[in-house]
């Protein structure tokens, strides 16, 4: 019997693990809700700018952001991912035994298990913010590549304004972001070789640093790529200095041109002969050559680009800085007058009187008539307690001022929506169905002559009630878009047959009547008609509803972004919008008028201002409707186009207004079928173009300075201008804003709708006295497609440097120090009553300055709003204050202004006449103290107290709406402050 081996046992498989469904499955579900949430935000953008006709402006605007996303994703990863590729692969196969390497075996074999995933997530990471922020350049690089023939050329290299418009703009975009990729590729290989041992940097400093061959050839090369692009930056800096603002003025100066441009050229070519030096060391292997010459480079920016100007600046220029700087400033003054739209100013002096005449307002009866007395900052509580109708309506804070042709006379008018407002209804009335479904629209608009006011001092209406009555004719008084307006509302039923929107109260009609928008007719919104757009909205928008109402059928549409300014700023995103958006009523239709502005931070030598502190004043820091503009600084602006926004069904005109602009031009070209020509525009919408508040706002800025036009005068700085502070804004040294007024500018022949505004001296310590008034005509006219020739001509009106005309800071001190005025109103305040001072109007009128301010009264608690009850007005040192404009004019001037104001202003009281003249120099020398007169005493007594009484009287009728018992009440107030003034002087006599 033998003994063999035993017979092997054959190894038994190892079973195989099935992966169960559950995790597919899951990841399945993940990406499908990710997916669908993504669709949520873009498909419905989509959706939305389709249905307004402006979806080639979404291709447009994301397609370059996502190349341009593709390009710094691939340079920025692709770079660094290749530096460090190269780097790895090039390592040595034994690191060095030295004990600098030693010490870096622990960090290797650390990050050698994540290396893979180091060298890849990295660069790809590095990849994803530069991606993101070249997609933020789509605008620069559109420009670029759009750029158009300026027609001017700079006065220091010859060249056309397009180069550094369009441009400049987009190579320093190019060579910032490749010095961004050479950097960090840079960066990447040095650690890398120095992990791996392919540079060392121990040993002596005669050694300086030791690499193998690979590694110098890769560093070299890297860093001859990086000096190359130094050198382009340097070689750009010397056109970018031309925008660079100095001391006293914007662009290159004298220093500029003689030591900073020259040196940056020789920085460039510095940086240039390095790069070729760092080509000489991959190829002979000696690093002394790129070390000294990137000290050279250094000793060469220290030297040539710090020491040699400042010694120029210092031994060239600042003992002769008026002489040198002179044709720098010059260079200065026009080009910030023509980027801004400010060189056509007409510019004449004008000795204002400061003595009032009798009869001197004859000759500008035309502009007294027109004074607006209702001040659109203020009125906005007397709308709404008379006109808003329901507590789901509302009006604005600031009201708007228009012209409209009344009974074949243009008026001035203050003009407002009413706006649905979702706060105005009750907390058992709050719920989707109503938010969404019933309460969609704002019905009419209401509008108010400006220059006068009705029984007791309430604006007078020509225009209101629901539905709308009175003079503007038949239109659609439907809201659907404006500023106010909810998030988002579902409009339509199945063939209009189920009427579930509120349309307007009305008691004859059971308290409301209701309609539905024609979704069959009229597009306003998305359609929301199919399950997958219902279903991205209510992801959207967070409402679940959306999908499982009965209220969203086939036939529904979604309205949202439904505030005029989000609807042109999202179909024109290279427009900076103006603070205000106004509406009109035109051709049947209410619609928004946005003016939108193009801007630029690239035309050489012109002054550059900050929007956002150029145009911020006291309306915009009080009002919740009213912005300034965008904080952004700019050396060019135009308002260059016009666009509307259809109240009823949304739908956004953009009219190219200023087709001379380049800027406009480049934008055309990039969003071809986005613009209108001016030629569209309808002669009742003409009518209602006017003059932008906020380019206006920044004009004045840039005046109180460029209206010297002379080097000599501007580096003296000694005539330099401010604009004054609000003397109406209570406790705020903001700017006072500018005005709307009909007027007539001395040398004009007739008067015309204008924006006006004044200055004063500059500087600290100044007397506030007027040295300058401006105004621009405002008014487009009413002819179809063309706008009126006076339309944005600037008329500068200098007065003597001598000047004692008062300023508006002195015309309210005058106001406050005279004793009548002061008596009246803190008779006016007494109790529960608030004095309400109005816009200090100025106008040039009667060989003067003629000021104008409403003074209303309200209740300061309760039901409070507004009622005009007094009109101050100034001339020189000479105050009027009556009850209406005309007596008040008289005051001034001795009883025959020559003014054809109407009545202006409350009735004056029955029997009472007008309020006595007040002291027309208030700060007379001080009298005795006077003997106590008791028939005097007991007569103030008692007027006081009637007045108390009457003022009491008038707020009960106000809560009552009772406006013919306020009447009455008015009247006895009138009485008892005339008799209270009088008793007053008896007493002082």
């Amino acid at each position: 019997m033998s003994f063999g081996t035993p017979s092997a046992r054959p190894a038994r498989p190892r079973p195989v693990r099935r992966r169960g469904p559950l995790g597919p499955t899951v990841a399945v579900l993940v990406a499908v809700v990710v997916l669908v949430m993504i669709l949520a935000q873009v498909w419905t953008e989509v959706l939305w700018f389709d249905q307004l006709g402006f979806v080639d402006v979404l291709k447009v605007e994301w397609g370059t952001q996502a190349i341009l996303f593709v390009l710094g994703f691939v340079l920025m990863a692709g770079g660094v991912g290749a530096s460090l590729r190269v780097a790895y692969r090039s390592r040595p196969i034994y690191a060095p035994s030295t004990p600098e390497q030693a010490s870096l075996d622990q960090y290797r074999e650390a990050i050698e298990p994540l290396r893979r995933l180091v060298m890849i997530v990295g660069p790809a990471v590095l990849g994803l913010f530069a991606g993101g922020a070249a997609a933020q350049q789509w605008s620069t690089v559109q420009l670029w590549l759009h750029a158009v023939h300026v027609g001017q050329k700079d006065p220091q290299y010859g060249l056309d304004l397009s180069f550094y418009m369009f441009t400049l703009p987009g190579l320093r975009f190019v060579v910032s972001l490749l010095m961004a990729v050479a950097v960090l590729s840079t960066i990447a290989a040095l650690a890398t070789h120095y992990l791996y041992g392919g540079l060392r940097v121990g040993g002596t400093a005669a050694q300086g640093p030791r690499t193998t061959r690979s590694a110098r050839i890769h560093l070299a090369v890297v860093g001859a790529v990086l000096m190359i692009l130094i050198g382009a930056n340097y070689w750009l800096d010397r056109y970018s200095v031309l925008m660079r603002s100095g001391d006293k003025f914007e662009g290159a100066s004298y220093t500029d041109v003689s030591a900073v441009i020259p040196s940056k050229a020789i920085l460039a070519g510095v940086a240039v002969f390095v790069a070729a030096l760092f080509v000489i060391t991959a190829v002979r292997g000696n690093w002394r050559l790129p070390t000294i010459g990137i000290a050279l480079m250094v000793v060469s920016a220290v030297a040539v680009g710090g020491i040699y100007p400042a010694v120029v600046q210092r031994f060239k220029v600042d003992p002769n800085q008026q002489d040198a700087e002179a044709p720098y400033i010059q260079r200065n003054i026009d080009a910030t007058r023509q980027a801004f739209g400010i060189a056509d100013v007409e510019v004449a002096n004008y000795e204002a009187k400061v003595t009032a005449e009798a009869g001197a307002l004859r000759s500008d009866a035309e502009t007294t008539a027109s004074i607006r007395l209702l001040d659109p900052q203020i009125v906005s509580p007397s709308f709404k307690q008379l006109q808003q109708n329901k507590a789901y309506y509302n009006f604005t804070d600031s009201l708007s001022v228009d012209r409209y042709t009344v009974n074949s006379e243009s008026r001035d008018t203050v003009i407002a929506v009413r706006e649905l407002d979702l706060a105005g209804l009750n907390v058992d009335q709050r719920n989707w169905v109503n938010d969404h479904t019933v309460y969609t629209h704002g019905f009419g608009v209401v509008a108010a002559y400006g220059n006068t006011t009705a029984t007791g001092g309430q604006p007078e209406f020509w225009e209101g009630g629901i539905p709308s009555a009175g003079e503007m004719g038949k239109y659609e008084e439907r809201i659907y878009f404006s500023p106010k307006s909810p998030d988002y509302s579902i409009v339509g039923a199945p063939g209009g047959s189920a009427n579930w929107e509120l349309d307007y109260p009305d008691d004859a009609s059971g308290g409301q009547v209701n309609t539905t928008f024609p979704t069959s007719t009229t597009s306003a919104g998305p359609s929301i008609g199919n399950p997958f757009n219902q279903l991205l909205y209510a992801l959207k928008f967070g409402s679940e509803q959306i999908v499982f109402s009965n209220r969203v059928t086939n036939d529904s549409q979604i309205l949202y972004d439904r505030d005029p300014r989000t609807r042109v700023e999202k179909v024109a995103p290279y427009l900076t919008l103006d603070g205000r958006v106004y509406p009109a009523v035109v051709d049947g239709r209410v619609v928004w008028i946005v003016d939108g502005y193009t801007t630029s931070d690239g035309y050489p030598y012109a002054a550059s201002r900050s929007l956002e502190a150029a145009t911020t004043d006291s309306v915009t820091q009080t009002s919740a409707t009213i912005e300034a503009l965008a904080p952004k600084t700019v050396n060019y602006i135009r308002n260059s186009v016009k666009a509307t926004v259809d109240a009823y069904d949304g739908s956004v005109k953009l009219y190219a207004w200023d087709t001379a602009d380049p800027v406009l031009k480049a934008w055309n070209s990039i969003f071809p079928t986005s613009l209108r020509p001016v030629t569209e525009i309808s002669s009742q919408l003409m009518s209602h173009i006017r003059y932008p508040e906020d380019l206006f706002k920044v004009q004045r800025n840039l005046l109180t300075q460029y209206h010297v036009t002379t080097a000599t005068d501007f580096f003296s700085g000694g005539d330099f201008w401010a604009n004054p502070t609000d003397p109406s804004a209570e406790d705020q040294a903001l700017p006072q804003p500018p005005y709307y007024l009909t007027l007539k500018m001395p040398g004009q022949t007739a008067a015309a709708f204008s924006l006006t505004s004044t200055f004063i001296p500059g500087g600290t310590n100044q007397r506030n006295v007027l040295t300058g008034f401006l105004a621009v005509d405002a008014e487009a006219g009413n002819t179809a497609g063309k706008p009126a020739d006076g339309y944005g001509t600037m008329r500068l009106l200098e007065l003597p440097r001598n000047s004692t005309v008062p300023g508006p800071g002195q015309v309210k001190n005058n106001f406050d120090a005279d004793a009548t005025v002061s008596s009246t109103l803190n008779l006016l305040t007494q109790q529960s009553s608030r004095v309400v001072r109005g816009n200090l109007l100025t106008l040039p009128v009667g060989g003067g300055l003629l000021y104008v301010q409403p003074v209303y009264v309200q209740s300061s608690t309760g039901t409070k709003f507004p009622l005009l009850q007094r009109v101050l007005v100034a001339f020189g040192d000479n105050i009027g204050f009556a009850p209406t404009l005309s007596l008040a004019l008289d005051q001034v001037f001795g009883g025959d202004a020559g003014a054809v104001a109407g009545d202006a202003g409350v009735v004056p009281p029955t029997g009472t006449g007008a309020t006595p003249t007040p002291t027309p120099t208030p700060s007379a020398t001080a009298t005795p103290a006077p003997t106590v007169n008791p028939d005097a005493q007991a007569a103030l007594t008692a007027a006081l107290a009637d007045a108390k009484q009457a003022i009491l009287d008038g707020q009960a009728a106000l809560a009552a709406n009772d406006f013919a018992a306020y009447g009455e009440a008015q009247k006895r107030l009138d009485a008892a402050i005339s008799a209270a003034i009088a008793a007053e002087q008896a007493l002082g006599k």
